[in-house]
């Protein structure tokens, strides 16, 4: 699969070597792209489903799953522990928790979401003041984001329409550890930049904030037609397929964000050098994530570690 990842990376930026920059800017892999490069019959099931699933992933498919009415307005529902209110009855934040601190928790929203619709553009600008504000929860963040904070906040327009807004904490860039700090950079700004430099087809909705204790976000919609590939149910060969697609999308955003499609190609070369250092890697890493679990696991069994799973978790609350 790593060799598949970066086999693709490799041939594809050979092609983007070749492609003028504008070219490479209007460049834009589709799931119809997808279907037409595979004559495999499965693979290409997949990739419709994946398209009319990506079609129901909508707000207003979101808004009874999530919402409850409140007199005039909806009311985000509490779902501990992924969802809840910041100061609510069963907020997970401690008591000594500046946020439950604050005394005016919707003067800082507001203040913070004026200074998110100035780093949008105008159009957008507009667009949102069509709606108004509803209600805004706590929602516990993946993997990716672990230790981070994030909220959503639920807006309607005139016609009762919904739209879900998410405002992630932006942290330090790892790379700042090498290359210094940003001065006076805002973190949720450089996420945000990132983004759209490299995507073809940025989230319209992609703006940053600061939060009422200086804390550093950058914004977009929730789950707008968005999907997660299912790796867990893909076969040895899938996986492969979607690690070459994944390696396809790679090359494209680098490509588009340097302009160096050729000096990257050049660098990787035509031989499998690049393809087997990175296999050798993910080997390396394999081993080592066992070896963690192996400790982690441990731990748990000594007590030094608290483990609980999500049912014990959720037994601590009334939803």
């Amino acid at each position: 699969m790593v060799y598949a990842v970066s086999h693709s990376y490799q041939t594809r930026m050979q092609a983007y070597a070749e492609m003028s920059i504008l070219e490479t800017w209007y460049e834009q892999i589709t799931l119809e792209r997808v279907l037409a490069e595979s004559t495999e019959p499965e693979v290409q099931r997949r990739v419709r489903r994946a398209m009319e699933r990506a079609a129901t992933r909508t707000h207003e498919s979101l808004l009874p799953k999530l919402t409850r009415r409140d007199g005039d307005r909806l009311i985000i529902l509490d779902a501990p522990p992924a969802v809840f209110h910041i100061q609510g009855e069963q907020t997970l934040f401690s008591p000594d928790d500046e946020l439950l601190k604050l005394k005016n928790l919707e003067g800082a929203r507001a203040a913070a979401f004026t200074e998110y619709l100035s780093t949008l553009a105008l159009d957008r600008r507009r667009l949102l003041g069509h709606f108004t504000f509803q209600d805004l929860a706590f929602k516990v963040v993946g993997v990716g984001s672990v230790g981070t904070r994030c909220v959503i906040m639920l807006m309607m327009d005139r016609h009762g329409k919904p739209l879900f807004l998410q405002f992630k904490e932006a942290s330090q860039s790892v790379i700042a550890r090498y290359r210094g700090k940003r001065k006076n950079g805002h973190e949720g700004q450089r996420v945000v930049e990132g983004q759209r430099l490299m995507q073809a087809a940025s989230d319209p909705f992609l703006g940053w904030a600061k939060g009422p204790l200086g804390r550093h976000f950058y914004a977009r919609q929730l789950r707008d037609m968005k999907l997660s590939a299912q790796i867990e149910l893909m076969d040895a060969d899938l996986l492969a397929r979607y690690g070459a697609l994944c390696g396809w999308v790679l090359a494209r955003a680098h490509a588009k964000a340097s302009g160096l499609a050729a000096e990257i190609s050049e660098y990787f070369g035509r031989s499998d050098r690049m393809s087997d250092a990175l296999i050798a890697y993910a080997t390396r890493y394999a081993d080592q994530v066992e070896h963690d679990y192996d400790r982690f696991a441990a731990a748990c069994r000594s007590g030094q570690l608290e483990a609980r799973t999500d049912e014990d978790m959720a037994a601590d609350f009334r939803i």
